[in-house]
Order: structure tokens, then sequence, then C-alpha cells
């Protein structure tokens, strides 16, 4: 009975051992499937208003820069808003509805629409940065402390139009065709209630008109940032003012380039100095650059693609990370407390 005993004792400590060793080795599978090397990538969601913008469309390969830099740690998605507030609203709630995601990159279609819109991503608690578009009303942003815009000075880029325009025209007096003193020019706005298309259309012929030249608009028309718009209407608005057009000042340049299309098709702009109408744009699109070195446009306003991607990347990589949103960005927030604004630049041949 003795030996039994003994027995029975050895085998109750050999399976207590075991299940002691079961726990650690569990423990330890654990650990290592939470462990930071095994972390899941970074989703985020990256909704472009519109897939066609030529501008926007350098913003996203750079979006894309990023992900094949960052392999492995970031994850995108991009949504297509296709100018439609309808369509970006729908696939901002299917995302939110899902709860797959952990930043929300929002170029938004309606500027304003901004409140319903972050109202929304505010309930469920993701960072979010709007970037290029910026909304209306700037207090729709600070409405939620988890959100975010990074854009431009959109009044520099009407100053800087306005510095190219005064330049051309000082420097080769034959641009006044009429000889009446008067700059007589056509307006090509992007959309009637978007901030960016208002303050460069004031900006560009208030800086004209206060360096003492004499300004006359002949139209403005809204051709909603479009090429075959823009080349639509300079069409027909040539055969209604002919020479009269000394200049065409885009909000930009994708419609400018169509602007050039339209005038080129009446002869200007192919490279005669005696035959042509000065056209400057905004956003430095690859198109513009190179017909501003061929002589055909007089002049561009760049909007850095790579830097509007890096900064709302990084910012709101930031925001995930739970630091502070401007943790290692080379811009300060402008008066709003809410907005990065990265300057523009000058392109002229």
């Amino acid at each position: 009975m003795r030996k039994l005993r003994l027995i029975a004792s050895t085998l109750e400590i050999l399976f207590i051992t075991f299940l002691i060793m079961l726990n650690y080795c569990s423990n330890n599978i654990n650990a290592e499937v939470t462990s930071p090397s095994n972390q899941t990538p970074i989703k985020i969601a990256v909704f472009i208003y519109d897939f066609k913008d030529r501008y926007i469309s350098l913003v996203g390969q750079n979006f894309e820069e990023i992900q094949r830099n960052n392999q492995g740690k970031v994850e995108f998605t991009f949504y297509d808003g296709m100018d439609d507030q309808a369509v970006q609203s729908r696939d901002i709630n299917t995302v939110l509805n899902i709860r797959d995601t952990d930043l929300i990159l929002l170029d938004i279609v309606d500027t304003n629409n901004s409140k319903v819109v972050i109202d929304r991503i505010k309930e469920t608690g993701i960072p979010v940065i709007l970037f290029n578009r910026e909304p209306i009303n700037i207090e729709d942003v600070r409405s939620y402390n988890k959100a975010f815009f990074v854009g431009t000075n959109a009044s520099q880029a009407g100053t800087l139009q306005g510095q190219i325009l005064i330049n051309a025209w000082n420097s080769n007096k034959s641009l006044d065709t009429n000889n009446d003193g008067i700059m007589q020019y056509i307006m090509l706005m992007g959309e009637r209630d978007n901030i960016e298309a208002i303050e460069r259309t004031r900006y560009s012929i208030s800086t004209i008109n206060k360096a003492g030249l004499r300004t006359q608009e002949l139209d403005l028309r809204v051709a909603d940032w479009n090429r075959d718009s823009a080349r639509s209407i300079v069409e027909a608005l040539y055969l209604q003012y002919g020479r009269n057009i000394e200049a065409i000042i885009s909000n930009n340049d994708e419609m400018a380039v169509g602007a050039i299309e339209a005038l080129q098709k009446y002869g200007y702009n192919k490279g005669d100095n005696t035959k042509t109408i000065p056209v400057v744009g905004v956003d430095g699109i690859p198109e513009a650059q190179e017909l501003i070195k061929q002589g055909t446009m007089t002049g561009s306003v760049l909007q850095d693609a790579k830097a509007m991607a890096e900064v709302s990347y990084n910012m709101g990589i930031n925001l995930v990370d739970r630091k502070n949103p401007l943790d290692g960005i080379p811009y300060e927030f402008d008066s709003t407390g809410v907005a990065v604004r990265i300057p523009y630049k000058e392109i002229i041949s």
C-alpha cells in the first residue's frame, strides 16, 4: 500500500507540473500575438472629391508613394466622390458603419456641407484631416477636437497670379492691343462658393489694381475647374470679344490649359509673341509647366501636391498615436488654431 501511495503522489506531482508548464506556454503564446511586431497596419480611408481632378490626382499619387514607403505599417483605401456629395457621404457612412478605420483623410466635395460630415465622423471618435478643399466655415473643423485642415492661403495664389500679369504687362506693351492702357480680361472661376476660387479671383485683380494698372472684366465664367468646360467657354467668348481679350486669369491650371487650347484654335499662343494672350493658372501641374517652358502660357502658381499629402498624412498619424498634431511637421497652425497653410510658389519661364 505504501508503494501505491508513493506512485499516486508522484503522478499527482507530475500532473501539477504539467499544468504549470501548459499555463506558462499559453501565456507566452498570447504575449507573442499581441506584441508590437504583429500589430495590423494603420488603416486609412482617403476620400477624394473627384479622381478626375488633375491636381488632386497628384496628391493621390503622393499618398500612394507614402504607402509604398511604409509597407506593412499603413494601408490606404481610396474613395472617389465623383464631385457628388451624396456619393461621398454614402461612402463615409459605409466606412464608419464597418468601424475598421483608424484615420480619415477627407477632401470634401461640398464645402458648405462640412458640419454634417464632421459631426458624423465625430460620433465614432475617428481622427479626420480635411485637406485641399477648405470648408466655408472653419468653425466646423474647430467643433471636433480630432479634426484639422491642411490647405493653402488662397489669397496668396491670387496675389502671385496678379504679380505675374503685372510683370508681363509692364515688360511687353504690345499686350495692350487697343492701346487704351486698360487690361481687358476674362476670369475663369472654379466654383461660385469655393473659398479658393473666391480668394484667387479677388486677389488676382486687387493686386493688379494696387500696382496702378487699370483693369476691365469682359466676362467671368464658372468652369468647375474643368479643362473641357474652359475650352468651350473661351471658344465662345473669343467669338464675342476677339482681340479685345488681353488676358485670361484662371483659378486653376486645368481651366488655363483648356483656355490655351481654345486660343490656339484661333491662331493664338503658338509661340508668336505678336499673337499671344497672357494666360495664368494655379497648381503647377506638369502640363502647365511644359506650356510655360514653351512660352505659350504666361505663368502658374505651384500648389505643392507632395507637401499636401505628407503634412495631411503625418498630422493624421500623430493623432492616431495620440501625439501633438504638429509633432515633426515644419509648419504652424494659423490664427484658427486648426489649419496649416502650405505656401504657394510662382512658376514662370
